[in-house]
């Protein structure tokens, strides 16, 4: 049982490693095959990618942000991430397919 963070942005990596968790992998990207059960997936991936993580059996964490319209686009530091109540939120997704 792997545990990733995925990010690109600096403040998000400091962020992370203040929480207490323990990460096996911080990485820019996803590839989505090396994807195990059991595995936990930390990031702001989009909802498809969030389906197939939880098809392949692994949880997935979503880092949320409260970000007001002034602060998007922006990069945070980890002090500007607490300030806008960042916080890991639990989600499964489903592919439903639409006859």
């Amino acid at each position: 049982m792997t545990t990733y963070f995925i990010s690109r942005h600096a403040g998000a990596k400091d962020w992370i490693a203040k929480q207490g968790i323990d990460i096996d992998k911080i990485q820019s990207h996803l590839d989505i095959n090396d994807v195990s059960t059991g595995d936990t997936i930390i990031g702001t991936l989009p909802v498809q990618l969030v389906a197939e993580v939880c098809q392949r059996g692994a949880e997935y964490l979503h880092l949320t942000l409260n970000l007001p319209e002034h602060l998007r686009g922006k990069d945070l530091s980890s002090t500007d991430m607490n300030s806008v109540g960042a916080k890991l939120e639990c989600f499964v997704a489903k592919k439903v397919i639409r006859k």
